[in-house]
């Protein structure tokens, strides 16, 4: 296979065969920012946990909600307390 340099400037838009490289990028940002705003060390387990989740199910979007609130009513409700013990633990 041959190198073909493409020269893609500035302003506009690269062109059509660098589609799925913006598409990319762009799912990943997406990802990204809708997880979490600032992270610091205190909430890291919790945005990895959340990243995980969304790769996971990422071609099943229509269900994640379902899903959800599937498990949200069939666990029982914790406290803060065991929340946080069951984080540092684990």
């Amino acid at each position: 296979m041959k190198h073909r340099a493409v020269v893609t400037g500035g302003g506009r838009p690269a062109p059509s065969e660098f589609k799925w490289v913006n598409t990319g990028l762009g799912n990943i940002k997406s990802a990204i920012t809708g997880t979490c705003r600032s992270c610091g060390k205190q909430h890291a387990a919790r945005y990895l946990a959340a990243y995980e989740y969304r790769f996971n199910r990422r071609f099943e979007l229509g269900m994640m909600v379902e899903r959800l609130a599937a498990v949200a009513t069939k666990t029982a409700p914790r406290t803060r307390k065991t929340i946080i013990a069951a984080e540092v633990s684990g």
